[in-house]
């Protein structure tokens, strides 16, 4: 991609809304570098690797809501987990000879190192202010009852311990060693119930929407960032110099229309990203279709019961389960206030923002992405068939799922809450027909001028490196540079390498990002031993399409 050159015109630094710039001129052209559509962690984290990167180069970033991090993004619309797979056992896949695969894992913890080194870097800078506001340590659980769970979860063990990333981790199958770890998963239990668990002392509870508001509050200190609220993207025309220029609109009048004129678009707007890209009408827009997804949580605040449990617990998901659908009882620290949460539990709406539209789905459907979205239905009647049931869940349902990881559990202590939407990436596929596709995927025109991120899972956990990784693929000229690549190492040390080939780097890098960003952090032990399996059973089928998106 050519190099950009700031505009000299640009929009001077501030949160204007739609109806201030308006009011001036209805057809007013705002000139910019980089549009950011969204305001949530992937904009906020783009446009503070953009402005290392090049300084001068101008940023705009639109948001429909009143404020940033209120959709994917906000506390209450996730879990709030640091995912670095010491616990989410869809990571690990088992085999069909009993072996265990954590090839994955170990990607997506080298993923953490990432972030948790970019946001590091943000607190030396003063970026980012009062780590505890939005990162604090919390262990990683892992917890399983019944022969076949037990024995994948000593595989699991085993598997991961061979890995210097996971070095760390604890196992045990005593009662009263895990209640230690976790009193209300055992409080009221069977003495006699097969159970396993793993514990990582290091884990962490995040608060991605206080990171997003901290990010995009220094991105405004600057004079050539532009924050646009209640404003809405109405269309997109690409220009004979590949320039773009975007209608937008006020929030709440369609009617006060202006353009914008943008070199680089990147769509981080969470589950609307897929429509966006849509309107863009690139050609790769027409690989994609999207199925979304919600959940919901029970809530507890009772402060008897919040502080006497100091863990994310992750479990099993059932057999065909959608994304999200983990079950987790969790330790929260939103907005300086420690809660737990339980869930979630998968709910359907043909929304694809938690405040979008219910035409979206709709919307989204066109003759390109019709016949991949029948064939993935086709081939995942257990989707169907799960969400069904999830939905006619009734409120003694939940309970019930509660009490199998609190068995001790008051209705009354907790409160259903409906966190955010994400939508599954389906993709046409040569022999499918369509696929579902795990994870996030980053979709870029061939001449780099417009990127889209789709999907959810990790998503927000590692911002940083799907940033880094979009940068490759749409500055891949700039990436090659020196100066580009001693800033990129400047903010992230370990760029370039895999950790989990140095031992000594993993030590490094977790003791200084734990000194930074305050968390506990205790070098390496010696593993716990780990008995071998007892009887022969079948290998547990370990949902991996349970890609853990809240």
């Amino acid at each position: 991609m050519k190099k950009k050159t700031a505009v000299p015109n640009a929009q001077k630094a501030g949160s204007d809304t739609a109806s201030d710039v308006a009011k001036t001129n209805s057809r007013v052209i705002h000139e910019t570098d980089v549009l950011l559509i969204g305001g949530g962690i992937m904009s906020a984290t783009l446009g503070t690797w953009l402005q290392e990167l090049e300084p001068n180069w101008s940023i705009t970033m639109v948001e429909q809501m009143e404020s940033v991090a209120e959709e994917s993004s906000n506390g209450w619309n996730n879990a709030g987990t640091g995912h670095s797979a010491l616990m989410e056992l869809n990571y690990t896949p088992q085999k069909a000879d009993g072996s265990v695969s954590i090839e994955k894992a170990i990607d997506i913890n080298e993923a953490f190192q990432v972030s948790r080194q970019f946001w590091a870097h943000q607190v030396k800078r003063g970026v980012l202010t009062q780590p505890k506001s939005f990162i604090n340590t919390v262990p990683h659980m892992s917890f399983v009852w019944g022969d076949a769970n037990v024995n994948f979860l000593r595989a699991r063990y085993r598997a991961l311990q061979q890995n210097p990333l996971f070095r760390g981790m604890r196992y045990s199958e005593d009662h009263q060693q895990i209640k230690e770890w976790a009193p209300l998963v055992m409080e009221g239990r069977d003495p006699q119930q097969k159970i396993a668990a793993t514990r990582t002392e290091a884990g962490t509870d995040v608060n991605y929407g206080e990171i997003t508001r901290q990010l995009i509050s220094s991105l405004q200190a600057h004079k050539n960032f532009s924050l646009q609220l209640n404003t809405v993207v109405r269309r997109f025309r690409q220009n004979a110099d590949k320039s773009w220029t975007i209608t937008v609109s006020d929030a709440n009048n369609s009617h006060a229309k202006r353009t914008i004129k943008a070199k680089f678009i990147f769509i981080g707007a969470g589950g609307a990203a897929l429509k966006l890209l849509q309107q863009t009408k690139i050609p790769q827009a027409k690989e994609y279709a999207g199925f979304p997804v919600g959940g919901q949580f029970l809530v507890c605040e009772n402060p008897e019961v919040v502080n006497h449990h100091l863990a994310k617990v992750y479990g099993q998901a059932d057999v065909g389960a959608p994304p999200m659908s983990v079950p987790h009882i969790d330790t929260r620290v939103i907005d300086g206030k420690r809660v737990i949460l339980f869930g979630p539990f998968a709910t359907f709406s043909t929304r694809f923002l938690k405040n979008g539209s219910l035409w979206d789905l709709l919307a989204s459907i066109n003759k390109s992405n019709i016949m991949p979205m029948i064939n993935v239905g086709m081939d995942n009647f257990d989707l169907v068939k799960y969400l069904v049931s999830q939905v006619l869940q009734k409120d003694k349902d939940r309970h019930a799922a509660l009490r199998e990881y609190y068995p001790m559990a008051q209705k009354g202590d907790w409160r259903l809450w409906q966190a955010g939407q994400r939508v599954q990436i389906i993709k046409r596929d040569a022999q499918k027909g369509g696929v579902l596709r795990l994870g996030t995927e980053v979709v870029s025109d061939d001449e780099g001028t417009v990127a889209a991120l789709l999907g959810a899972s990790p998503g927000a956990s590692t911002a940083a490196p799907i940033m880094l990784q979009l940068l490759e693929k749409v500055f891949h000229e700039k990436m090659q540079t020196a100066a580009w690549q001693a800033k990129i190492k400047a903010v992230v040390p370990t760029y370039g390498s895999r950790l989990n080939e140095h031992p000594q780097a993993i030590e490094e890098t977790l003791a200084h990002t734990s000194e930074v960003l305050e968390l506990s952090y205790v070098p390496v032990r010696d593993a716990d031993p780990t008995p071998q399996p007892q009887t022969k059973s079948q290998p547990v089928v370990v949902n991996e399409m349970a890609d853990i998106a809240l």
